[in-house]
C-alpha cells in the first residue's frame, strides 16, 4: 500500500508546531510495517536541512493558478534521510520561502501547493492507494481529485483528512476560486461553508474518512469547532479519533544529543539534577528550589496569557520557593509582560523564540511542564515532559485528558478543570506538595519514564483506516 502524506511541515525540515513533528514522524514508523510504504509532500523552503542534503529533480512543470503561468519543480531528498522518500514542491515567488506561515499571499501560497502537487503526480501517473491530508493547507486535495478535470488521473483515490488544529481552516473568499484549476461548477457547495471557502470544511465534506488527533479532541469539535459543529456532527459516520504518538528515537534521553547529561530510568534522579543544576546555572535560577517551565506559543489557545499572572502571583505567594523557566514567543504583550518580570524576579527565566536544543535541555531539567491550554487537540509537550521524567500540570481536554491522569485518581500528573489563574495557581500549589515529598516525587518521575506513547500502535491504528 502506497500512502502520501501532503503536508506544509515535517520536522527537521521545517517546523513551527506539533504538525511537523508528526508528519516527521508517522510515516518513518508506518514504514516500519509490512507492505507499507509511506511517503511525504511538503513544499520548498530554504532551510538548513535542504543544504545539507542532495535532492534529484523528478518534474518539472507548469501551472496555470488564474492568469499566471507557474513553474512547478518536484525535488526528492536522495538518501531517504528521514525514513521515508521526501519530495519537496518548489514554485519561484511561492514555494520557495524561508518559513511556512506568516506571508500576506498565504492563500496562493497553499492552493499552489494543492495544485503542483497533484499536476506532478496526474502528470507522472503516480497513482497512490491513499493521499493523507493533514490540516487546511491540504484539505481542497479531496475535493480537487474528484472534481477537477485535470486530475482526473487521480480520481477515485482514497482520501483521509487530519485535523491538527480546528482553530484554523482556511477561509478565503470566493474571488480565490479563479484561481484554483478548473472544477465542476455544480460542485461548488462541497468547498463552501457560509459564504466563503473553507479548505477544512471542504476536507470533512469530501475526504473518504477523517480524523482528529486524540478522541477527545474528536469529542469537543461536536460543541466547539469556529462553527463547524454541525458539519462535524453530519459526517460523524467517517470520524475518528486517534491519538498521535512521539518518536522515541529522537525523544529518548538515554541518547539524546542535545542534552547535557543522559539518563534512563533507573539513574533518572541523579541526572534529571544534573540537567537541572546546568541549566539553573545559566539562567541564574536556584537548583534547590522546584522548576516549573512553559514551552510553546504565546497565543490565548495555548492559555498563554495566563502567565504572567502566574508568575507574578506564583512567585509572591511562595515567597520565592520556586523556579519558573519560559521558552516561546508570539503576541507582543504577553512577551513584553514577561520580559518585565525577568528583569524583576530572580526566580524566574525566559528565553523568547523557539529553540529545539533547549526544548530538550529543559523537558529533561523541570521538574514539572505547565499546559494550561484552552485548547489542545492532540498534545506533544506533556508526552515529551513524560518521557524526560518531567511531570505534567494540564488542563483536562482535549488530548490532554486522553494522556494525563490526575494522581488523586492513580496516575502521574497534575489536572486542573478550568481555564483560569486561580487553577493554575491551584495546580501549582498541589505541585509544591508534591515536590517536598521526596519518595514520592521519584515515583512519579518512574512512573512517567513508564509511559509508552510511541508512534508504532497510533501507526497501526491509521493503517487499519487506511485498509477499512
Amino acid at each position: 500500500m502506497v500512502v502520501y502524506h501532503l503536508s506544509t511541515e515535517c520536522y527537521p525540515v521545517a517546523k513551527v508546531g506539533g504538525l511537523a513533528d508528526v508528519v516527521g514522524a508517522l510515516p518513518k514508523y508506518q514504514n516500519k510495517i509490512k507492505d507499507i510504504d509511506a511517503k511525504v509532500v511538503m513544499p520548498w523552503y530554504n532551510k538548513s536541512f535542504v543544504y545539507d542534503h542532495e535532492f534529484d529533480m523528478v518534474f518539472d512543470g507548469f501551472i496555470h493558478q488564474g492568469p499566471n503561468m507557474l513553474q512547478v519543480q518536484v525535488l526528492k531528498e536522495k538518501s531517504n534521510a528521514l525514513g521515508f522518500e521526501l519530495y519537496m514542491v518548489k514554485i519561484p515567488g511561492l514555494l520557495d520561502r524561508d518559513n511556512p506561515y506568516g506571508y500576506e499571499d498565504e492563500s496562493f501560497q497553499f492552493l499552489a501547493f494543492q495544485h503542483g502537487a497533484l499536476h506532478w503526480l496526474s502528470a507522472m501517473e503516480i497513482r497512490p492507494d491513499i493521499l493523507h491530508c493533514h490540516d487546511y493547507h491540504t484539505g481542497l486535495v479531496p475535493f480537487m481529485i474528484e472534481y477537477c478535470p485535470e486530475f482526473k488521473f487521480l480520481k477515485g483515490v482514497k482520501t483521509i483528512g487530519t485535523i491538527h488544529n480546528g482553530e484554523y481552516q482556511g477561509m478565503m473568499s470566493w474571488d480565490m476560486a479563479n484561481y484554483m484549476p478548473s472544477f465542476d461548477q455544480y460542485k461548488w457547495g462541497l468547498m463552501d461553508w457560509n459564504g466563503y471557502i473553507n479548505p477544512l470544511a471542504s476536507m470533512i465534506k469530501c475526504a473518504t474518512a477523517f480524523t482528529t488527533v486524540s478522541q477527545g479532541y474528536l469529542e469537543e469539535l461536536f460543541v466547539s469547532f469556529r462553527g463547524l459543529e454541525s458539519l462535524v456532527r453530519d459526517e460523524f459516520g467517517k470520524a475518528y479519533g486517534i491519538i498521535n504518538g512521539i518518536d522515541t528515537e529522537v525523544w529518548n534521553p538515554e541518547t539524546d544529543p542535545m542534552l547535557d547529561f543522559n539518563f534512563n530510568i533507573k539513574n533518572a534522579i541523579a541526572q534529571k539534577k544534573k540537567n537541572k543544576e546546568k541549566l539553573c546555572k545559566e539562567y541564574g535560577l536556584k537548583p534547590e528550589l522546584p522548576l516549573f517551565a512553559f514551552i510553546g506559543r504565546f497565543a490565548t489557545e495555548k492559555g498563554a496569557d495566563f502567565l504572567p499572572d502566574v508568575v507574578w502571583r506564583s512567585i509572591k505567594q511562595s515567597y520565592g520557593a520556586l523556579n519558573i523557566m519560559i521558552l516561546g514567543s508570539g503576541n507582543s504583550y504577553i512577551e513584553n509582560k514577561l520580559k518585565e518580570y525577568d528583569y524583576i524576579y530572580t526566580n524566574f527565566a525566559l528565553d523568547l523564540g523557539y529553540k529545539e536544543y533547549l526544548s530538550h535541555k529543559i523537558y529533561a531539567s523541570a521538574d514539572f511542564l505547565l499546559m494550561p491550554s484552552r485548547v489542545e487537540p492532540c498534545g506533544l509537550n506533556q508526552m515529551y515532559s513524560m518521557r524526560y521524567g518531567t511531570v505534567p500540570i494540564v488542563r483536562y481536554t482535549g488530548g490532554l485528558r486522553d494522556t494525563v491522569e490526575d494522581i488523586s485518581t492513580g496516575g502521574a500528573g497534575i489536572n486542573f478543570t478550568f481555564p483560569g489563574v486561580d487553577d493554575i495557581i491551584h495546580a501549582i500549589n498541589r505541585a509544591l506538595l508534591v515536590y517536598n515529598q521526596k519518595e514520592e516525587m521519584e515515583n512519579l518521575i518512574h512512573a512517567n519514564m513508564n509511559f509508552d506513547f510511541a508512534w508504532e500502535k497510533s501507526a497501526e491504528k491509521y493503517i487499519a483506516l487506511y485498509k477499512n
